[in-house]
């Protein structure tokens, strides 16, 4: 396909939304890592200099996307999946540790995370390997494949430990229940979930009396509606009590007191009022932070480079996992809104060029795209305003970091690509 023939086909709204949020990103990266002894926006030492750079060496790569071959992509997933899963294995002997997490090559310039790399690849094999078995995934064998595929890297990254990064890889699950994946599978992740929740707020005990009562509330109604086997529901009640009885030891010697004391704040542990707000302001203080400065920006914002808390230095990591913060202090709620809306439109677009492909590669590659940023959107915008646990994911496009900029670019773009040959059912 020619390059005309590729700009006439791309999807234009979703690039303007890209470099929409690209942009606003690096407007607040420099309003939130300004000093006075900074004077131009091209100097590569400061954190604003190298995220333009970044920008800069995504536009490139913007258009080697789009200049390879469309047929590129699923041809060499499986290759590229296979690279990505030796450089997180290579973490373990040559990786550098950055706020306790192993997860980074040092290049020098700048720091590789190869978790990212690996976001891509992934969503690239499962699309291959959902489309070459041409089934809507009801065999078992099909299943387990599908999901190994997601839970080799994740089970990669938790040791580094990454587990903010690990979770992403089980949002790609999404897809499989798209191609067919029957949903009894969500409702036992699901129920895993509530299982580990209830655990850790009220313990095992009350647990088990929930499961008794729920039992007995289930036999007696049975005479009437139901037909319950009792060995299908007697293994189900021991592989509950047996998962339950293991979350506190997960919780306790797997879990490090970073993420025990994120998890105790998220889901208040602590029923002292006032301990609780000592713990919010030490243990949850990047998050404290963040929510007053939010609330302080009011409805207009405090205008460019006037954000007191942001100029303060009073929200750590606010060009990376607290950006939003930025945007809420000194442009209010229309900056926010703004930025919510943008992030909608995009992930609504995309759902809608994905569903509109008529190859079965390029629609689960898509699904896998959506995924992949909305769950970062979900999780990042719900850590920077207390409604989730510091978990510790950048916003998409939007955060400071190379290889999460550089990547995201990757990851949307190959799909741009691809719907540009939507009305071919193969390639």
């Amino acid at each position: 396909m020619s390059g005309r023939s590729i700009l006439k086909r791309i999807d234009w709204l979703s690039v303007f939304i890209y470099f929409a949020l690209v942009f606003i990103g690096w407007i607040n990266i420099y309003s939130s890592t300004f000093t006075d002894e900074h004077s131009s926006i091209f100097d590569f030492s400061t954190l604003y200099g190298k995220q333009l750079f970044f920008i800069g060496v995504s536009l490139v790569t913007i258009v080697v996307v789009l200049a390879l071959e469309v047929n590129f992509y699923e041809r060499f997933s499986s290759l590229l999946y296979l690279i990505s899963m030796v450089s997180l294995l290579g973490l373990f002997v040559f990786g550098k540790t950055i706020a306790g997490a192993t997860s980074w090559y040092d290049l020098g310039f700048f720091n590789l995370q190869p978790s990212e790399l690996a976001k891509v690849a992934t969503a690239l094999a499962l699309a291959k390997y959902l489309s070459d078995i041409q089934t809507d995934i009801k065999r078992r064998k099909d299943q387990f494949y599908a999901i190994l595929i997601i839970l080799i890297p994740a089970i990669l990254i938790i040791p580094q430990p990454d587990p903010g990064s690990a979770l992403v890889f089980f949002a790609m699950i999404f897809v499989i229940f798209r191609e067919g994946l029957p949903l009894y599978y969500l409702v036992i992740l699901l129920s895993f979930i509530l299982i580990f929740v209830i655990t850790l707020m009220f313990g095992t005990v009350w647990l088990i009396i929930g499961l008794v009562l729920m039992i007995i509330l289930l036999y007696a109604l049975k005479r009437k509606t139901l037909k319950i086997p009792v060995i299908p529901l007697s293994l189900i009640s021991v592989a509950v009590i047996l998962f339950s009885l293991s979350v506190n030891f997960v919780f306790n010697n797997v879990f490090e007191q970073r993420h025990r004391d994120r998890f105790g704040l998220w889901l208040r542990l602590e029923k002292d009022p006032n301990k609780l707000e000592q713990i919010r302001k030490s243990i949850g203080y990047n998050t404290y932070q963040s929510e007053k400065a939010i609330e302080s920006g009011g409805f207009f914002g405090k205008g460019f480079l006037e954000g007191t808390r942001t100029k303060g230095d009073f929200v750590p990591e606010q060009h990376t996992d607290y950006i939003f913060s930025t945007v809420g202090e000194e442009w209010g709620f229309l900056g926010t809104a703004t930025v919510i809306i943008l992030f909608t439109v995009l992930f609504l677009r995309l759902i809608s060029l994905a569903e509109r492909q008529k190859n079965a590669f390029a629609r689960m590659y898509g699904y896998g795209v959506i995924s992949i940023l909305l769950i970062h959107y979900f999780i990042n915008i719900g850590m920077v305003i207390g409604i989730l646990p510091t978990i510790g994911i950048p916003l998409p496009f939007f955060s400071y970091g190379g290889s999460g900029l550089l990547f995201f670019t990757i990851l949307l773009f190959i799909f741009l690509k691809l719907d540009t040959n939507r009305l071919k059912e193969s390639f």
